[in-house]
């Protein structure tokens, strides 16, 4: 067996982040009475555009974790005419705290999990954070399934960073030709995994066009199973 270690990433891989996000999104858009700006899809559409933009900033260390989570809700309501950083800091606590008790995951991954560690040893690789991160994991009771996790926070760097991936592999002890990463995003996850030379299987269910080839392409995670 060629394999021994797969690394999964964690939103957009196996948590539906953008049905999980949407709806907490839904629920703290309303709570601070923003909908006297404008219209729900409207405010969320601008906040995933900034979201997004200062996400990439973060991986590669241009803004602080407690700056991306507060910024992101005041740049939106700027957006549409109100500067409040206090609201923005409520709404980022919410956030925190009402996400990682939405539990809406991709198909087939008690499924898929359950077959592959019964051959492989399984492990998260995830560039979110370490409070919101652990408690998804929990609440949809797959925890069990992996042997470690591994956060951007902890390790100290983001996917796709070079040292991210030393990083786990010298702390999983496992060798980059016995690894596979499985995850959503063709820059952090399968180019990052590949500059390290470690295979990697695309999970790409919206069959977005990329520039790089995988060593695998999957739109949904049950395929996994005619691969490893």
């Amino acid at each position: 067996m060629k394999y021994k270690h797969i690394f999964f990433d964690l939103d957009r891989t196996l948590w539906d982040f953008e049905a999980n996000s949407k709806e907490t999104f839904n629920e703290i858009f309303y709570k601070h009475n923003l909908d006297s700006l404008c219209s729900f899809s409207d405010f969320h559409k601008e906040y995933r555009k900034i979201n997004d933009q200062l996400w990439a900033q973060y991986r590669l260390g241009k803004i602080t974790k407690e700056n991306l989570s507060w910024q992101r809700f005041y740049q939106t309501m700027e957006a549409f005419g109100k500067k409040d950083e206090k609201t923005a800091k409520l709404m980022s606590d919410d956030y925190i705290t009402i996400s990682p008790t939405k539990t809406k995951m991709f198909p087939y991954v008690h499924e898929v999990l359950d077959y592959l560690s019964k051959k492989y040893t399984l492990h998260i690789v995830t560039n979110g954070f370490k409070e919101v991160q652990y408690k998804k994991i929990n609440n949809y009771n797959i925890a069990n399934y992996f042997t470690m996790i591994f956060t951007s926070e902890e390790v100290g760097c983001n996917k796709p960073n070079p040292d991210f991936f030393s990083f786990v592999l010298n702390e999983t002890g496992a060798k980059d030709y016995e690894s596979i990463v499985i995850g959503d995003d063709l820059e952090v996850d399968i180019k990052g995994a590949k500059n390290m030379k470690i295979d990697a299987i695309w999970f790409n269910p919206n069959y977005m066009k990329g520039d790089f080839k995988p060593d695998y392409e999957i739109s949904s995670l049950e395929e996994i199973n005619n691969i490893l």
